[in-house]
């Protein structure tokens, strides 16, 4: 006998209770935001790994050059992030996410012309989409995690960000896995094209968990959660809340150190390519290309295991703030290591060990501090903090390395430097982790808890 409408949605509730705690009638919405957020993670890792062999290996290329490249992006997406607080301003919240999609989409559509028809400027085209694949890698993972806190109440999104986080993990884990073959086969240029189709795709199940959750009502004028924010700005907002400085703190010094330590990663990465197969530009490009994408694989592994098993329990046992430590406190461990022994496999083990915590329990507990925030600061502070801020660090990491390559540094003077950086990192978390709990307590959901919790009390002395 085939299930009933009613069993359905009662046994996937009981399936993802393996995962998290989930609650009767949550389960099918949380798969729909889960599956949306695989793909958008597949279609990334599909240009992630287009785009380092573009930079990397295109004669004129190198570390230095990706990491300038990673600078410029901090510039483009002031524009980029104050035109999105301005349509979010003037645009239903639907028509909001619709029209950045297909903005992407054939923002790539647009790349493979331009790469097809203009193979002599491979460099310059390169740069172009190194800087371009930033801004829409955190601009569209911005716009997914705004909507995510708006669809859900802080109690909700403590118990189950952990557990859509999960699609993120599994998308990188496949996007990696495929890009290899992908990419023998096809070349770079096709990947863009796949990228595009995947980001239509997405679109349809943000309406889709749009319906699930509210009905009809798609651009409804009268629907406060559809209704477009008010007139001030992303950075307004930040510059009037310390808790939202913070959090940009938080953001701008964690790509900090991320970068720089893929800068490392990169120097000694061109080194041994050079080394294994010499000058020749095709071969150097097939070698970087395979081993990014056995990087990206052996991160993405270890992102699905702690995705899945460990998240969402160490932030219901250990809380919010004090996950935020827990990075920067693997990072500390791993860079001390990669100073005693700096070789391509110990920067490889310490990269995946940073990257695979950032992305799984890290990138999570960072949703959950928009927890506390207003409708406004969940899109436009959250987009500034999310592009703006992360690139920052880029900038950083782009003037760090500028000055060390004047001054001579060596790879080990770049790791001290970034276990330095750490260090500002801790500190930053820990006023960070004091903001967010006075946050928490003028949380409107908060606030009606304690009063639920002394109604009871009362009840109980009656």
């Amino acid at each position: 006998m085939p299930p009933t409408r009613a069993s359905s949605p009662k046994a996937i509730d009981r399936a993802l209770r393996l995962l998290g705690d989930v609650k009767p009638g949550e389960g099918a919405r949380l798969i729909v935001f889960a599956v949306n957020l695989f793909f958008l993670l597949l279609a990334y890792y599909l240009l992630k790994t287009v785009r380092e062999p573009l930079v990397l290996a295109a004669a004129g290329g190198g570390a230095e050059m990706k990491s300038y490249a990673g600078a410029a992006q901090a510039v483009v997406l002031i524009a980029v992030a104050s035109g999105f607080g301005w349509l979010a301003s003037h645009l239903h919240r639907m028509t909001l996410l619709t029209v950045v999609s297909l903005f992407f989409a054939s923002n790539l559509v647009m790349f493979y012309i331009l790469f097809r028809a203009l193979p002599g400027s491979a460099l310059a085209l390169g740069l172009g989409f190194y800087v371009w694949i930033g801004c829409f890698s955190v601009m569209v993972l911005s716009q997914f995690w705004a909507f995510a806190n708006e669809m859900h109440t802080k109690d909700q999104g403590e118990r189950l960000f952990g557990i859509i986080a999960g699609g993120s993990a599994i998308g990188s884990l496949t996007g990696a896995k495929v890009a290899k073959p992908l990419f023998k086969a096809f070349g770079p240029f096709p990947l863009m094209l796949i990228a595009a189709g995947i980001l239509l795709l997405c679109l349809g199940l943000t309406y889709l968990a749009f319906r699930m959750s509210h009905g009809e009502k798609i651009n409804d004028p009268e629907s406060d959660h559809d209704r477009p924010l008010d007139k001030k700005g992303g950075f307004a907002l930040i510059l009037h809340d310390k808790y939202l400085v913070f959090v940009g703190l938080l953001s701008m010094f964690k790509n900090w150190v991320n970068t720089t330590g893929e800068y490392i990663l990169d120097r000694r990465l061109l080194e041994v390519a050079t080394q294994k197969v010499g000058a020749d530009q095709a071969a150097r490009t097939a070698y970087i290309a395979a081993f990014k994408s056995d990087y990206f694989t052996y991160t993405n592994i270890a992102v699905l295991a702690l995705q899945l098993f460990a998240v969402s329990r160490l932030v219901k046992y250990i809380g919010v703030r004090r996950s935020l430590f827990i990075l920067p406190i693997i990072t500390l461990g791993g860079y001390s290591a990669m100073a005693f022994v700096p070789i391509l496999t110990v920067i490889l083990i310490v990269k995946v060990a940073e990257n695979s915590t950032d992305y799984s329990l890290e990138k999570t507990v960072e949703q959950m501090l928009y927890l506390v925030t207003s409708k406004e600061e969940k899109y436009k502070a959250k987009t500034i903090t999310d592009t703006f801020a992360v690139r920052l660090g880029d900038v950083a990491t782009a003037a760090l390395v500028w000055v060390g390559t004047k001054l001579a540094f060596t790879t080990l003077h770049f790791i001290f430097a970034t276990i330095a950086l750490i260090g500002l990192w801790v500190v930053v978390v820990f006023f960070l982790a004091r903001l967010h709990a006075k946050k928490e307590g003028e949380h409107p959901e908060h606030i009606e808890h304690l009063a639920a919790q002394g109604k009871l009390a009362a009840a109980s002395v009656g």
